[in-house]
């Protein structure tokens, strides 16, 4: 927490930064409730929660790398600018229209506006700080971003006392406004000097989010954390779902007491984010990274098995907690490991797989709960994330065995010297270097 404080009280771009968004994540917390009520109010049916949730998920999914590709090519600030008027005019959309298909379309558009942001973001915040403040910075974003879906909902339970969900998907709109009038006066870096696009704008990112995507998962460390964090994201998945009807139909708990497990849950996220501020040498990063899978998978077990409400509170915070710490220490990995040139692909890549991970837990885990009990699948889905952290930390004793000798790189450095993709192309460790993969796009 010292460092966060500390960066907080030495950087103003970072000061600025925080602030447009932690206002819209708090936002954007309150707004998802107010777009489920909304959904289901115009649509009649349970499938309007379904349908929402996938249609924010769907363009990451589908064009993650591709977001990232352009977060690569251009301005990350101007990236996260179009992001953020992208998000406002689609909550502003969704709070005017009445017709469900115009809302599940500005559902979408508002999930390409976060596809976009996402990598955007993260690939620039080392250049919006000193290198050494750099883990501080993504921990507190972190932090942040589950901030706004820990109190999001309480806020809107307080507001839908005075207003309705479209004057909350409203306000929802002018935060993400007013993030991008504060963006759109701080720096985050540019890209490679002399990575223009040249021929037609679409085909050229799409070469370039494909050549992205391969360099990425020929980075062992790097594919090992990003396969890691989403199969553990799936198993996540399944535990989000069975939450409601183990709290109501198994731990016999009111609405209340259900609130209670999923604040708890985010509060324990929150610090577990939180922990990963003093960021450190990428050995022991992965070591970290393993804690946070192992607790998040024990936190699961303890919850699956906890006999009342009482017990399943501190449970549920350990599983937070060890989330939190596994997703902190995923991102600063990714930041260590892969040049800023193609920074904003591996969290494209990350992100599309993350999305398709909870996607697919959300369908699977309705399938599951028909054959297994509540208490069965989350034990269930706590064994498979323990079954990740071994095979994550058998990957990354392979891969220190395989590299023994070598230097392990700096900030960006993790490709080493040089090394060639499968059509010739290659990348040169470090940060500031054009990778000549770019070259080979051009």
């Amino acid at each position: 927490m010292r460092d966060v404080i500390g960066l907080l009280r030495a950087e103003p771009r970072a000061r600025l930064f925080f602030l447009a968004l932690t206002q819209s994540s708090l936002g954007n917390g309150a707004a998802y409730v107010a777009l489920l009520l909304l959904a289901y109010e115009r649509l009649d049916s349970a499938w309007a929660i379904s349908l929402v949730l996938l249609a924010d998920l769907l363009p990451a999914m589908l064009l993650g790398p591709v977001f990232g590709a352009a977060a690569d090519r251009w301005s990350r600030r101007w990236c996260m600018v179009g992001a953020d008027v992208i998000r406002a005019v689609a909550f502003i959309g969704i709070a005017v229209v009445d017709q469900f298909g115009l809302t599940l379309a500005f559902a979408a558009l508002a999930g390409s506006g976060t596809a976009l942001f996402t990598p955007a973001s993260l690939a620039g915040l080392p250049s919006l700080v000193r290198p050494e403040r750099v883990p501080a910075a993504t921990s507190l974003y972190g932090a942040i971003a589950d901030l706004g879906f820990t109190a999001g909902p309480g806020i809107a339970a307080l507001a839908l006392l005075v207003a309705g969900p479209e004057e909350l998907l409203l306000v929802n709109g002018v935060t993400f406004a007013l993030s991008a009038l504060i963006l759109a006066w701080l720096s985050f870096g540019a890209p490679a000097p002399g990575e223009r696009a040249r021929g037609r704008m679409v085909p050229s990112l799409l070469r370039e989010a494909r050549a992205g995507f391969g360099l990425v998962v020929r980075m062992t460390g790097v594919r090992v954390v990003i396969a890691g964090s989403s199969a553990a994201l799936f198993f996540g998945g399944l535990f989000n779902v069975s939450e409601l009807p183990f709290a109501t139909d198994v731990l016999d708990t009111t609405a209340a007491g259900y609130s209670l497990l999923v604040a708890l849950f985010g509060l324990g996220f929150i610090a577990g984010s939180l922990a990963g501020s003093k960021g450190g040498v990428p050995r022991r990063l992965k070591r970290r990274f393993l804690q946070g899978v192992v607790l998040f998978g024990f936190g699961l077990v303890l919850s699956g098995v906890a006999p009342g409400l009482l017990i399943a509170l501190v449970t549920f915070t350990i599983a937070g907690f060890g989330n939190g710490l596994l997703l902190v220490h995923e991102r600063i990995l990714v930041q260590e490991m892969v040049p800023e040139a193609l920074m904003g692909r591996a969290f494209g890549v990350k992100d599309a797989l993350a999305s398709w991970a909870f996607g697919i837990a959300f369908f699977a885990a309705g399938a599951l709960l028909t054959v297994l009990s509540p208490r069965e699948l989350i034990v269930t889905a706590g064994a498979g994330a323990l079954v990740i952290a071994a095979l994550c930390a058998l990957a990354f004793w392979r891969e220190g065995r395989g590299a023994e000798g070598e230097p392990l790189g700096g900030r960006g450095g993790g490709l080493g010297d040089l090394r060639r993709d499968q059509q010739g192309a290659h990348v040169v460790g470090g940060r500031n270097p054009r990778p000549a993969v770019l070259d080979h796009l051009d």
